[in-house]
């Protein structure tokens, strides 16, 4: 599009905090490709990462990646990430922007950035990053976060200029759930490309075996492990390698399931792999599974298309729908059995796991390349900008 718009990025978390999974770098990855498109990218968030916080500077943009990133403090209520000092700048800021991009529901900074572009007439978009899930609400704080939803996020959604979904699965949440949900428009996530790769043999993953299977995502609940854990009593003669942060002490009660299930040669926790060696990860695998309960898009999932690794995933992920158009994979029914059914099927045909390699790392690099989103992102800018009074009728006073 003609011009360069001046876009704010809101999210409640960003880097160096990657503790919190795929949003962290699926907004950095998008704010980074449209400044190199040559907008003018601001992204407001907090220095939270975990129980502490970021040493960064407060009070003044850092540059990463040409994006300027303002860090807010939070003082109290770090349940609600409330940052005061946000509030205050973004009621003085927000009118200085073309368009705001509010990423996330449920937290302090999501909602002060809506009413502040509401009140200003500056048209917002909001991206639910997997959030609004009727299963993910119903299994944890249902009551206070239906409370939340009713009292503030269906003003949120109802006021925004678009809603922005990664998978057409989350489109369809909103609707089971009975939200506001103008102008939805689908959009992936993309995918960086590493080609200076780390050697899986000079990093903390050397003694790995040369043949595994690989799971790397945060240890949680939601993301299936205990069926996956189950599963493996009839996966026989390869490892399954999980790797990720257990923020929630999660792993403790898979490691007993391990045990009990007498799978401890062949089930290994690795912990967290930073960003400098889990592309050997997903490189040297010779599956990557992610039988996710609930994934709006699943980010993880196109590292390890993009890296040439074959994939077996639940119905449940976003990208599930990319997985099996494009050959990457398979998509396979949760329940343990089943899913281990087509693990095994998948293990005994080397040549058809080449060829899923390949169609992935091609789907990739044609469909989920940042500057592609980034370009289909500006787009949708471009047109709720053009439709202010569309925009000002749908929203009210705030």
């Amino acid at each position: 599009m003609a011009g360069a718009l001046r876009i704010l990025q809101v999210v409640s978390a960003y880097y160096p905090a990657v503790r919190y999974g795929g949003p962290i770098r699926s907004v950095h990855g998008l704010s980074a490709a449209l400044a190199a498109r040559g907008h003018n990218v601001h992204v407001y968030t907090t220095s939270v990462d975990g129980a502490k916080d970021m040493d960064v500077p407060l009070g003044k943009p850092v540059e990463l990646d040409g994006v300027k990133v303002h860090y807010f403090r939070v003082p109290a209520l770090r349940r609600f990430w409330w940052a005061p000092e946000m509030g205050r700048r973004l009621r003085e800021s927000v009118h200085q922007f073309d368009v705001v991009h509010i990423h996330g529901v449920f937290l302090w900074p999501m909602f002060a950035a809506a009413r502040a572009a509401a009140r200003a007439g500056i048209p917002y978009v909001l991206t639910p990053r997997g959030m609004l899930i009727r299963d993910l609400i119903q299994r944890k704080s249902r009551w206070a976060k239906m409370l939340w939803i009713n009292a503030i996020e269906r003003k949120s959604l109802a006021d925004a200029a678009a809603i922005h979904v990664t998978a057409h699965i989350e489109a369809a949440e909103l609707q089971e759930l009975g939200l506001p949900a103008p102008g939805v428009t689908c959009i992936p996530n993309g995918v960086e490309w590493v080609t200076d790769l780390k050697p899986l043999a000079d990093g903390p993953f050397a003694r790995l075996p040369e043949r595994y299977v690989l799971f790397l995502s945060r240890i949680s609940w939601k993301k299936g492990l205990e069926r996956l854990i189950t599963a493996w009593q009839w996966v026989p003669d390869i490892k399954l390698v999980i790797a990720g942060n257990d923020d929630e002490n999660y792993q403790p009660r898979l490691a007993e399931q391990v045990r009990s299930l007498g799978l401890a040669d062949r089930v290994e926790f690795v912990g967290p792999a930073a960003d400098a060696d889990k592309w050997a990860l997903y490189k040297h695998a010779q599956l990557f599974v992610l039988p996710s309960y609930s994934e709006n898009f699943g980010n993880v999932v196109a590292e390890a298309m993009a890296m040439g690794c074959p994939v077996a995933v639940t119905p449940e992920v976003g990208i599930a729908t990319l997985v099996e158009a494009a050959g990457a994979g398979v998509v396979a029914n949760g329940s343990a059995p089943e899913f281990a059914a087509a693990v095994r099927d998948l293990l005994a045909n080397p040549a058809r796991l080449r060829e899923m390699g390949a169609n992935g790392a091609r789907a990739a690099r044609e469909r989920l390349s940042w500057d592609a989103v980034a370009s289909q992102t500006e787009g949708l800018y471009g047109g709720i900008i053009k439709a202010p009074v569309l925009v000002g009728e749908r929203r009210g006073p705030g």
